[in-house]
């Protein structure tokens, strides 16, 4: 790929190739991501082929098969390689042509593939029969010397997972345990998920601890919410209770009598007794408080 660049200005081959550095960190974990740096890479410099070839990358791992198997085949003729014959197939089965796929998987090219890409191009023909409804042929295809071998190769996890995948599908569960186990077992750099094939097989479910703590604490939260708006609902009942003992109709404050100086009230007070009345009791209900998020 450096090679390539140098045919490049050298300020340009330094924006390409940043681009293309962030397209392989990002195509894993960022798909998306990583298809707009390739965008970017591929208006600078369309006509060099490793850009082409990650753009298609890019473009296949973000599920734009289209896309993807144009770039691919780009790439095919400006290189005159066929190291993109397998994922050009992939293309075809993503593009809903599994029918096309078998075809390139009986093509000439495949003969010219190291042995990496015949066992990718196996792979995806296996996966186009299972496309097809054909599981039995599916078991039949991935069925090979490679399988047999002993040999662990970088894609012999896969190899080895997709045939217990393909002898689950047609209800050989044992066989398929079996194949899961051997997957596991060459699976160095955790490229499968072997080992919770196998756990479901046994019967054995993970359980997330972090999220289960999670979920307690939000119902230990939810309770002391619940208890606090109860006692508030209660204290506020109480309230109103009191308010009723009282006689609504007292004074609520001493009230002066004035008497005129009138015949008819001679003999009388001129002033009218005076009660001291009681304020209506007053309450002062206790502060609600929420109960601080994490509190167990």
């Amino acid at each position: 790929m450096r090679q390539e660049l140098m045919s490049l200005p050298k300020t340009l081959a330094d924006d390409v190739a940043r681009n293309l550095v962030m397209v392989a960190r990002l195509l894993d974990e960022e798909p998306e991501q990583a298809y707009a740096y390739s965008r970017i890479a591929l208006r600078l410099a369309s006509r060099v082929a490793a850009v082409r070839e990650a753009a298609g990358f890019a473009s296949y791992a973000s599920e734009r098969y289209a896309e993807a198997l144009a770039e691919f085949r780009a790439t095919r003729r400006m290189t005159g390689t066929v190291d993109l014959w397998p994922v050009m197939a992939d293309c075809e089965r993503g593009l809903g042509r599994p029918e096309r796929a078998l075809e390139m998987a009986g093509a000439p090219e495949v003969q010219k593939l190291d042995k990496a890409g015949q066992v990718e191009m196996r792979l995806v023909a296996a996966g186009a029969r299972q496309d097809m409804g054909q599981a039995e042929a599916a078991v039949v295809t991935l069925q090979s010397s490679e399988l047999a071998s002993s040999a662990v190769h970088p894609w012999t996890a896969r190899l080895r997972y997709a045939y217990a995948d393909a002898l689950l599908a047609v209800g050989r569960e044992p066989e398929a345990r079996e194949w899961f186990a051997k997957a596991l077992e060459a699976d160095q750099n955790g490229t499968t998920d072997a080992s919770d094939r196998l756990a479901q097989l046994d019967g054995v479910e993970f359980v997330d601890a972090f999220e289960d703590a999670d979920e307690a604490d939000e119902a230990d939260d939810a309770d002391d919410a619940g208890q606090a708006e109860a006692a508030d609902d209660a204290e506020a009942a109480d309230d109103a209770d009191d308010a009723d003992e009282a006689d609504p109709d007292e004074p609520d404050e001493t009230v002066a009598v004035v008497v005129t100086d009138d015949d008819s009230t001679a003999g009388k007070d001129k002033d009218a007794d005076l009660t001291d009345e009681a304020d209506p009791a007053s309450f002062l209900a206790s502060p609600f408080r929420e109960p601080a998020a994490g509190d167990d």
